[in-house]
């Protein structure tokens, strides 16, 4: 069964950036979409980008132009670059990898503290 291991979450003051690493275990990374989601507090999960296999994006309107999805199918590993990061970004981001194959995986979520 795979296995998503995400780390980089933390505390940085609005304007700065946070880059964000997830690490796909025990499947084939190039089978899988893969995407950053969060969860803000008394809210509902929301996306925020994804990425497939050959890299083409899709992000939410609120964080174009300010984050940036990015994959490396040797390292098996997605990145969340945030850029100018905003109070109301803080949550807890999750990693995910889906496929409508072989499933749909998430990781154990990392928090994002934005402080202004």
């Amino acid at each position: 069964q795979a296995q998503l291991v995400e780390s980089g979450g933390g505390l940085v003051q609005a304007g700065g950036s946070l880059k964000l690493s997830c690490v796909l275990a025990r499947s084939i990374f190039s089978n899988y979409v893969m995407g950053w989601y969060r969860r803000a507090p008394g809210k509902q999960r929301e996306l925020v980008a994804t990425i497939t296999g050959g890299g083409t994006t899709n992000y939410a309107d609120s964080v174009k132009g300010r984050f940036t999805i990015s994959r490396d199918n040797v390292k098996n590993t997605v990145y969340l670059q945030m850029n100018s990061l905003k109070p109301e970004d803080a949550a807890v981001y999750y990693c995910n990898a889906h496929s409508y194959r072989f499933g749909d995986y998430w990781g154990q979520g990392t928090q994002v503290t934005v402080s202004s």
